[in-house]
């Protein structure tokens, strides 16, 4: 297979741990939306990144797409989702909220560095949606007394709420202070000490 996409993006990050951590083996194309668009455009006519290429030459795009297909490839107890209720339900739903958390980070990036005039009203909102998911995440990771968010192995919502915190971290210097949610900064920090975390990642590289 092969995966489109830079590692400082979360959406990409997120299966390229889930791929390593399954042993499934993949081409690593890092490629810009931006300073590759022309060489994303075959395989993806969004230009968007993840795209993640498979052995057959199909194309899936969007990052949760691209685990549920994952997910089909190892044996059920391998499975990064929970197979049973609630717990499955739930793992969607922060799993979603950090997706969310991640895409409205990215809105607010591209409307303060890519505009020349910044709506402050968009902004504004971006930041209040980016305050009180973290809220929610802290409060559920709070709740949670299991080495992992679901219990005692490694599943996506850790990978992605990690993956979309270094990203705002990284791409909005001081618009979070994970001080102010503590169950979330050690979270983050024991996922980012974890080997496969320190492999497949990169520093932030704005666009130009």
């Amino acid at each position: 297979m092969i995966l489109i996409g830079q590692f400082d993006s979360p959406f990409v990050r997120r299966v390229g741990i889930a791929m390593t951590l399954y042993g499934i083996a993949y081409e690593h194309r890092p490629w810009s939306a931006f300073g590759d668009a022309d060489k994303i455009r075959p395989y993806n006519p969004l230009t968007r990144v993840p795209t993640l290429v498979l052995d057959n030459g199909e194309v899936l795009i969007e990052s949760h797409l691209m685990l549920d297909y994952l997910d089909t490839l190892v044996p059920a107890e391998r499975r990064m989702f929970p197979a049973a209720e609630p717990a499955r339900h739930q793992a969607l739903r922060i799993t979603a909220l950090a997706t969310g958390l991640g895409d409205k980070a990215v809105s607010l990036f591209y409307e303060t560095r890519l505009h020349e005039k910044v709506s402050d009203l968009w902004a504004g909102r971006c930041r209040t949606q980016i305050e009180a998911v973290l809220a929610v995440l802290e409060a559920d990771r709070r709740g949670r007394s299991t080495p992992y968010w679901f219990g005692d192995r490694i599943g996506h919502a850790d990978i992605a709420v990690t993956a979309v915190l270094r990203f705002i971290g990284e791409a909005h210097p001081g618009l979070v202070l994970l001080a102010d949610f503590p169950a979330l900064d050690t979270h983050a920090a024991k996922m980012e000490a974890l080997p496969v975390f320190q492999t497949v990642m990169q520093p932030f590289i704005a666009p130009a």
